[in-house]
């Protein structure tokens, strides 16, 4: 069995990449690890901020596979916003709860651009490194529209108030079965499964 360390904290993140993973992966989170802290996200890019993390953390674990993400929702009405900053676009600190507050917030003084309202995807860039190189850089996106109000309980960020195209329900109520087919995270990880298929034996 093969082990992979997923350079974030977030449960519901390490969760969605096991399940993808499957079984022949064993994978921890930085939970497993205290000591180990990620360095600011100080990139522009999605990549940029996927390859700070996965490095930082195989700075202190090494001969460890490190797999880090950076994702985000772009909303068209907002250029692109939040963007790289989605986890902290309404402040360092900020909650899933106070970032969906403050994106309701800004949709809610526009104007609706069409009757489909607003336009958005969201984008994830995953990195797998091995003591500080860079394997492998894989992307994926899934495109939607934004809602005013709240739908659902599940999944986590922004999920909540985005509906994926060809779905009448929001990420915050389609099954994880159903989000893990089809999200940007999804997509990427399909593209890394790929690469881990053929470049690592689980």
């Amino acid at each position: 069995m093969s082990e992979l360390l997923v350079a974030t904290s977030n449960a519901h993140k390490t969760q969605e990449i096991a399940a993808m993973l499957g079984e022949g992966w064993q994978v921890h989170s930085l939970r497993a690890y205290p000591g180990v802290t990620l360095p600011e996200e100080t990139g522009t890019t999605f990549e940029a901020n996927a390859i700070l993390k996965a490095q930082g953390a195989s700075a202190a674990l090494a001969g460890l596979l490190v797999l880090a993400d950076d994702s985000g929702l772009e909303v068209d009405a907002l250029n692109g916003a939040p963007g790289v900053w989605s986890a902290r676009y309404a402040g360092e600190g900020a909650t899933d709860a106070d970032n969906r507050q403050k994106l309701k917030a800004a949709l809610g003084a526009l104007e609706q651009p069409n009757s489909t309202g607003f336009t958005g995807r969201f984008r994830c860039c995953l990195a797998l490194v091995k003591d500080e190189q860079v394997l492998h850089v894989t992307h994926g996106a899934v495109e939607g529209h934004l809602r005013l109000e709240e739908q659902g309980e599940g999944g986590f960020g922004y999920d909540a108030l985005f509906q994926p195209v060809g779905y009448q329900d929001t990420f915050g109520v389609l099954s994880p079965e159903v989000k893990n087919s089809l999200s940007h995270r999804a997509r990427a990880m399909a593209e890394m499964q790929t690469w881990l298929a053929e470049n690592i034996q689980a």
